[in-house]
């Protein structure tokens, strides 16, 4: 509960700013219900208002004029004088203090660009893209079913058109319907054998030996390959500055806390 009355103060505190400027939905009692009041309502729920059919934006104003006035009857009881009321407001209070400091404090870490190059230099094996692979396959239980698809394809004048139709054929695999179409995917996520043998091929070859693995004996045709290559410093540039910002930011905290920790009188118990 405290959790959530925390992150409503908080939402409130970093938007108050425009609020003067929040569209108005309804008001209850002179009080408005606002866009924030709106977005604060659905962000659970990840949609947007706008998007909603107008019968679901009813319901939502509906809902907001309730709260606005349980909330105003919550007020007129003198809840604000509870004892509980006073503590569980103390403690937003702080909780709020902290989040805000270190928000101000986060934004003051930057990250210039001989740090930002020096990182890229250092850490380029962190941005390569992977080996990626576009096939097809037949699988086949035997090594002799296999050799007799690759002759088949070997005397084909459209190796492609042929391999989808023998995969359709004789596959035992579940993409046969789909001529055996397997997609895009990352070379690792296949078996190695298979990675190994479909890395080897050319756009519109196909494996001419079986390729056992695992699941039986495969034959191969390979539609596109994008071999791994690093990205530009320029691709990259803003994920370097947001490692290097949150590396520092985590160690200027970290020394914060230890300097505190130094003059603070701390029990355990």
């Amino acid at each position: 509960m405290k959790k959530t009355i925390l992150s409503v103060v908080t939402a409130l505190a970093l938007t108050a700013s425009t609020l003067s400027a929040a569209e108005s939905y309804a008001s209850v009692n002179g009080e408005e219900i606002t866009t924030q009041d709106v977005n604060q309502l659905l962000q659970r729920q990840n949609v947007q208002f706008d998007a909603l059919p107008k019968e679901t934006k009813d319901k939502v104003i509906e809902q907001l004029i309730e709260k606005k006035l349980l909330t105003q009857k919550a007020i007129s009881s003198g809840i604000e004088k509870d004892a509980k009321f006073l503590e569980a407001l103390e403690k937003i209070k702080k909780d709020l203090a902290l989040e805000l400091w270190m928000q101000k404090e986060f934004v003051k870490v930057k990250a210039d660009d001989a740090e930002k190059k020096s990182f890229y230099e250092k850490n380029k094996d962190k941005f390569k893209t992977p080996d990626t692979l576009e096939a097809r396959h037949i699988l086949l239980k035997t090594e002799k079913e296999a050799k007799d698809i690759i002759a088949k394809l070997d005397i084909a004048k459209n190796k492609k058109g042929s391999f989808e139709e023998l995969a359709k054929k004789f596959s035992i695999g579940p993409t046969k319907d789909k001529g055996g179409y397997l997609g895009k995917f990352q070379a690792k996520q296949m078996v190695p054998e298979f990675s190994d043998a479909a890395m080897k091929l050319k756009k519109g070859e196909y494996t001419k030996a079986p390729v056992k693995t695992q699941f039986g004996y495969h034959v191969i045709y390979l539609e596109n390959k994008e071999v791994a290559q690093t990205l530009s410093y320029d691709k990259v540039e803003a994920k370097i500055t947001q490692l290097i910002v949150q590396d520092k930011y985590g160690k200027m905290i970290k020394e914060e806390v230890e300097k505190l920790k130094k003059d603070a009188k701390i029990v355990i118990k």
